[in-house]
């Protein structure tokens, strides 16, 4: 069994095989697609295939559209040629459940795949196509926060962004300065209405990704390189939209025992890459199943019905309270803490982690201890019920093949929404001090003893990429297992960022706290163990 239409075609060997395939027309819905689409989709990785390409895949099953998404790539184009092109678009998602059962179900609702790459022009000619066809609906973004980014932390512009400015519209070489030229095409192609929606796990992304377009449409237009319009076009929520949305839904790397399971059932496209870029995929995608989408319903130019496929649409303020509750208390912050402290200890599986009387009960004390006493109430969701969900189905299951290390990527972008929002509503709300919290200072002293790079038996490892890890390090040379303090000093300037923390952890009583656990686990070998043994009583 292979990736592809034609082998599609002999459906009993599949469903003999254990695999869910679609029930439409796929042919007619990929003409349908193309000639008036309704959905395009930027960030081509495993979350958008494990989500929402399977969320249309439902639509369609049911009935309920005859259009499928388009998807386009904009940062690793190799994704596309290797993993789209090869397989008619099509991919294998393999859901992991708790109890060790998996469900196969073939998406095939990707009806088209591009490079958002100026160099190709046919691949750029077709997305300005795109763009100027009216019944396009909604353009969304799995890109991860960085794609948003068009500056550095010192706010300097990056150098592509810069020559965006210089260029206007026409060849543009940033990601956001490319998304933002398509918003040009669509205004000049008559101010056509759109959605612009970020599924990207971040705070307040509508707001980013209305940042980044509106960045450039003030540029072009102080430079008359774009009429006025263009930035009264942008500003119009009536006409474009940027809805705030939360997403949820554990997606780890494909794993090898994934791929050997699937070739015993007799699935053949199985290999998994390493782009040069380093992203790690592979035909088929593996995802947990819990999932969560909610969006701010805010569409001028309408929306398939996704509610129909479980997803929840609301006002920006419930987004809003939905999105702190899963990333400053219910999910985030615990994935954070394991992450650190997973690397320390020498693990490499989330599920592993929680196997620990001491990782499990640190995250019960984040969540139950110091996040829900201050957590923001969506009403649509309810919070404990969610961590409840988290503790004891999402994390330890032992299916989903998540690793620490994954979880530590860019953690110094993360620090100030997972753990600062708490931080400060300890600050604000009378009869709660800061200064009381054990568990998230805790964290914070293991990030730095992570930072470098030395676990708690003394062995060296690699840190996972994070734009800041060069700039911290540089405040931690020299130490290492057995340094002695006191660190203050060389400390300060991290403890006393509010970028990285949310708050300066000076203002908030935090810094000494720290520092002294910092200390602590950077003394000897098997530090960090004692003192989460200490702390933790177990």
């Amino acid at each position: 069994m292979k990736l592809s239409d034609a082998s599609l075609a002999e459906r009993q060997i599949w469903q003999d095989s254990g695999f869910e395939l679609p029930v439409f027309d796929r042919g007619m819905v990929r003409q349908a697609t193309v000639k008036e689409p309704i959905w395009i989709h930027f960030g081509a990785g495993n979350i958008f295939r494990a989500f929402p390409a399977a969320l249309q895949q439902r639509l369609l099953d049911a009935g309920e559209t005859n259009k499928g998404v388009i998807v386009c790539e904009g940062y690793d184009y190799e994704i596309i040629r290797r993993l789209y092109k090869p397989y008619d678009d099509l991919c294998l998602l393999v859901v992991l459940k708790p109890d060790g059962q998996i469900k196969k179900r073939v998406i095939a609702s990707i009806m088209e795949s591009l490079a958002a790459d100026t160099q190709a022009p046919s691949d750029w000619q077709r997305l300005k196509e795109i763009f100027r066809i009216p019944s396009l609906q909604m353009a969304s973004f799995t890109i991860t926060e960085k794609g948003y980014s068009v500056s550095d932390a010192d706010g300097r512009y990056f150098p592509e962004v810069l020559d965006d400015f210089r260029n206007g519209p026409g060849l543009p070489k940033s990601f956001m300065g490319k998304v933002s030229a398509l918003c040009w095409e669509r205004y000049r192609a008559g101010k056509l209405p759109l959605a612009w929606v970020s599924m990207d796990n971040c705070s307040h992304n509508g707001e980013k990704l209305h940042h980044a377009v509106r960045t450039f449409a003030v540029e072009w237009v102080n430079r008359s390189l774009a009429d006025p319009g263009f930035l009264e076009y942008v500003d119009d929520p009536n006409i474009v939209s940027f809805p705030w949305s939360m997403i949820d839904k554990i997606t780890p790397r494909p794993d090898t025992k994934i791929k050997s399971m699937l070739e015993q059932d007799g699935f053949s496209d199985t290999e998994i890459i390493c782009t040069e870029k380093k992203t790690y995929a592979a035909p088929f995608v593996n995802a947990e199943e819990p999932q969560y989408l909610v969006i701010e319903n805010a569409f001028p130019n309408g929306r398939p019905p996704l509610e129909k496929a479980g997803v929840i649409f609301t006002d920006r303020e419930t987004v809003n309270r939905v999105e702190k509750m899963k990333v400053c208390t219910c999910l985030n912050p615990l994935h954070t803490a394991l992450a650190v402290f997973g690397c320390l200890l020498g693990y490499t599986s989330i599920s592993a982690e929680m196997e620990n009387p001491l990782l499990r009960k640190l995250v019960e004390r984040i969540g139950y201890d110091e996040g829900l006493p201050v957590v923001v109430d969506p009403g649509i969701i309810k919070p404990s019920d969610f961590l409840k969900e988290v503790i004891e189905v999402r994390l330890p299951n032992k299916y989903v093949p998540d690793t620490p290390q994954r979880i530590a990527t860019d953690t110094s972008q993360k620090l100030p929404i997972r753990f600062g929002e708490t931080i400060k509503a300890y600050m604000e709300r009378p009869g709660r001090k800061a200064s009381d919290l054990t568990y998230i200072p805790l964290v914070f002293a293991a990030w730095l003893r992570y930072l470098l790079g030395i676990d708690d038996e003394g062995r060296p490892f690699e840190p996972s990429p994070d734009p800041l890890l060069d700039h911290l390090r540089k405040h931690l040379e020299g130490m290492g297992l057995g340094s002695a303090g006191p660190f203050e000093d060389r400390l300060r300037p991290i403890l006393s960022d509010a970028r990285l923390f949310g708050v300066s952890l000076y203002d908030a009583g935090l810094a000494e706290k720290v520092q002294l656990y910092f200390a602590e686990m950077v003394s000897a070998t098997g530090a960090a163990r004692r003192l989460l043994e200490r702390l933790l009583g177990v």
